[in-house]
C-alpha cells in the first residue's frame, strides 16, 4: 500500500494555513508549502507567510529559503517536495501539502516529470524586450496559439509564466500541456488525499479586501522598499501580486489609493483563476470554508485514518 499524503488546496485567503496547522496537531504532521511566492526570503507580509507564532511549533518546509534574486522552477519544487515527503514519512509523521499554486500541486499529485531544459538566456532577453516594447498581451496571444489549455489559468499580466510557456515550446518542440500529458503515464508514488476549501465568492472577496488592508497596515510598502535596497535584481519575485503594485506606487505610477485597489483587484482575479484550476480536479473533496475548523478536520480524518 502507498503511504498517504494529505493535500489542502484552495484560493488565497480561504483559510488553508489555519486549517493545516490544526490538522498537523491532530495527526502528528509537518507542513510542506505549495506556494510559489512564500519560498522567497524577506517577502513575508505580501505573501501572507505564516509567522512563527501562527506556526504553533509545527514544522514548515519550503518556506523562506530562496533569495528573491534566484530562479526557482516547478521541477525544483517537485524534487524538494518529494524529498521532504519521504523524510517526514520516515519520521513516522504525516506530510501535509498546503498551498494555492496549482502547478506545484499538480507536479506532485500527477507525478509530472519536468525534463531538464537548457536555459536560453538570449531567447529570454528577447522575450523580455518584446514584452517591454509591445506589452504582455502580445506575448500572451502568441502563447495562447501555442498552448491554449495552459494559458487558461494564466493572467495576461503574469509575464513570468507566459514566457515559460514560450521557453518550453522552443526548447522541446512540444507545448507544456503535451509534456504534462506524456509525463502523467508515470506511476504516482504516494496516495494523495486532496481537500479543497470552498467559500462563496462574495465572502472570499471580502476576506481578500480585508487582508490587503491589513498587509498595508503591517508594513507592506516598507517591506518592498527594504527588498529593493537589499537586492540588485529580483525580476521573478517582484512579479508577485502586491509587490509589483507597490513598486508602481514607489515609482509614482500609482497613488496610494490606486495601488491598494489594484492589489485587491489583482488578488481577486488570481483567486478566481485558482478556483477554476482546482475545480478541474475531480479527486478533490471540497470543504466548506465557513464551517468550523474542527468540522473540516473531522471530514479529513474520516478520509485519511
Amino acid at each position: 500500500m502507498k503511504e498517504k499524503v494529505v493535500v489542502i488546496v484552495g484560493p488565497t485567503a480561504s483559510g488553508k494555513t489555519a486549517l493545516s496547522i490544526e490538522l498537523a496537531h491532530k495527526v502528528n504532521g509537518e507542513i510542506i508549502s505549495a506556494d510559489s511566492m512564500q519560498i522567497y526570503k524577506d517577502m513575508d507580509i505580501g505573501t501572507a507567510k505564516p509567522t512563527f507564532e501562527e506556526m504553533q511549533n509545527i514544522k514548515h518546509h519550503l518556506i523562506d529559503f530562496i533569495s528573491p534574486e534566484e530562479r526557482f522552477t516547478v521541477s525544483d519544487y517537485k524534487k524538494l517536495a518529494e524529498k521532504e515527503i519521504k523524510e517526514i514519512l520516515n519520521k513516522g509523521k504525516t506530510p501535509i501539502i498546503v498551498g494555492g499554486t496549482g502547478l506545484y500541486i499538480n507536479s506532485l499529485i500527477h507525478n509530472i516529470e519536468y525534463k531538464e531544459m537548457k536555459f536560453d538566456k538570449n531567447y529570454r532577453e528577447k522575450l523580455e524586450k518584446i514584452a517591454l516594447e509591445k506589452g504582455n498581451k502580445y506575448l500572451y496571444d502568441i502563447a495562447k496559439n501555442i498552448d491554449e489549455e495552459a494559458i487558461k489559468s494564466i493572467s495576461v499580466n503574469d509575464k513570468k509564466r507566459i514566457i515559460r510557456i514560450l521557453e518550453i515550446y522552443k526548447a522541446t518542440g512540444k507545448n507544456k500541456t503535451q509534456l504534462e500529458v506524456e509525463s502523467r503515464k508515470n506511476e504516482v508514488p504516494f496516495e494523495y488525499k486532496i481537500f479543497g476549501i470552498y467559500i462563496k465568492r462574495e465572502k472570499l472577496y471580502d476576506r481578500i479586501n480585508k487582508r490587503v488592508d491589513m498587509m498595508i497596515e503591517q508594513g507592506l510598502i516598507e517591506e518592498v522598499k527594504k527588498i529593493k535596497d537589499k537586492y540588485d535584481k529580483f525580476p521573478t519575485a517582484m512579479q508577485a501580486i502586491g509587490y509589483k503594485e507597490v513598486i508602481e506606487y514607489l515609482e509614482n505610477k500609482l497613488n496610494k489609493e490606486e495601488m491598494v485597489e489594484k492589489i485587491k483587484m489583482e488578488t481577486r482575479r488570481y483567486a478566481k483563476r485558482q478556483i477554476t484550476w482546482f475545480k478541474r480536479n475531480k479527486d478533490i473533496k471540497w470543504l466548506n470554508g465557513i464551517d468550523s475548523i474542527q468540522n473540516n478536520i473531522n471530514i479529513i480524518l474520516e478520509e485519511v485514518l
